[in-house]
């Protein structure tokens, strides 16, 4: 049995209207939840699958960290297809500094965040002090490496460089990659 604790204001969204997205989980995970709203405290039991089962806290703590349940579910769907959180914390020395940079991140009416979803092919949610990313490793690493550079304070302008050349990149490998 795992446990996975989920902040408060998202456990509706794990459960889901009248259990909806719970029961989705747990049928496509092939697991039994069981959640207790007062605490955060999401309990996962393994049922017949064992390798589904130990995708089903990642689809948890996306939805927990300000995913939609379609796209944490989409986690189920694709091998290699996983969840990445980058601690802001762990990079900022105060609130202050927290918010700000999260702002870096996000960018003006979300337009960073989005640009990051679009060239990388992740989805891209700021929740609380995380960033979160849901996609292909390659995805994720370009996600990871243009957070970085603006945490690092690195100007808007070479952050969307370096994302549209990644997505050039991405996008010649799937093309090479493709059957004839």
């Amino acid at each position: 049995m795992q446990h996975v604790t989920v902040p408060q204001d998202r456990i509706g969204v794990v459960i889901g209207a009248g259990g909806e997205t719970m029961r989705e989980i747990e049928e496509r995970a092939n697991v039994r939840l069981d959640i207790d709203s007062e605490s955060g405290s999401v309990s996962i039991e393994e049922r017949d699958d064992p390798v589904a089962a130990m995708v089903a806290p990642d689809v948890i703590k996306a939805i927990g960290r300000g995913f939609k349940p379609e796209t944490a579910l989409s986690i189920l769907d694709h091998d290699l297809r996983t969840l990445d959180l980058i601690d802001l914390s762990e990079h900022t020395r105060n609130d202050n500094d927290l918010q700000r940079k999260k702002g870096r991140i996000i960018g003006e009416n979300g337009r960073t965040r989005e640009l990051m979803e679009e060239l990388s092919g992740a989805n891209v949610v700021v929740y609380g002090s995380t960033v979160g990313a849901v996609g292909q490793p390659e995805e994720l690493e370009v996600v990871r490496r243009a957070v970085g550079m603006l945490l690092d304070g690195a100007p808007h302008g070479a952050v969307y460089s370096y994302l549209e050349r990644m997505s050039n990149e991405l996008d010649d490998d799937v093309s090479f990659n493709a059957p004839q």
